[in-house]
């Protein structure tokens, strides 16, 4: 054999030993910046993921009324008196309402001015952490109100669901509510 060849059968060896080692080497670079990403990658989701929670407090059965102002009475009442109306979009009376036209006419029984739309809505009114029944419930997403319901108490609102149904009640529980909330707020005079 000539100086500096090595025979076949120990060049696979050498080279199926250092295999393993030249392998794990090459798969811990790799890894590194692959973990890193994913890391990266499931901050990025978590952040996507988090929801506002929707907080409620009741002071007492909305049904009756115990502890509640009369102007939450006189707006839940309002919003009562609708339900099994057909949703008309931009509707705004008794012949049919959308969600604004609704939380509208509910409000202006007690004398206070709402804008529009659900999204004027949302950002015209001071957010507040706790609903209260009366108070406006807004979903939708990133910073765009698409719907608003009045809050019932006991995790129901009251609202215009959409073409083809009419002034409902719905629980708070539901998935895709839980999903889309963006906050409350409790208009004033």
């Amino acid at each position: 054999m000539a100086t500096g060849t090595t025979p076949h059968h120990f060049s696979r060896f050498t080279a199926a030993r250092q295999a393993p080692s030249t392998r794990s080497n090459r798969q811990a670079t790799l890894s590194q910046p692959g973990l890193l990403f994913l890391a990266l990658l499931l901050l990025l989701l978590a952040g996507c993921s988090t929801q506002k929670a929707i907080v409620t407090r009741d002071d007492g059965p909305a049904i009756d009324g115990n502890n509640l102002s009369i102007d939450r009475i006189l707006v839940m009442s309002a919003a009562k008196d609708a339900l099994g109306t057909p949703y008309q979009w931009g509707g705004s009376t008794p012949r049919g309402y959308d969600c604004s036209g609704l939380v509208q006419m509910a409000y202006g029984k007690i004398g206070i001015s709402l804008p529009r739309t659900s999204n004027e809505q949302f950002h015209a009114l001071k957010e507040i952490d706790v609903a209260r029944p009366g108070d406006l419930l807004f979903f939708g997403s990133g910073s765009r109100a698409t719907h608003v319901g009045i809050y019932m108490g006991d995790r129901q609102m009251i609202h215009a669901p959409g073409s083809g149904r009419t002034v409902s009640v719905s629980s708070l529980d539901i998935r895709y509510w839980r999903q889309h909330y963006l906050g409350a707020a409790a208009p004033a005079n």
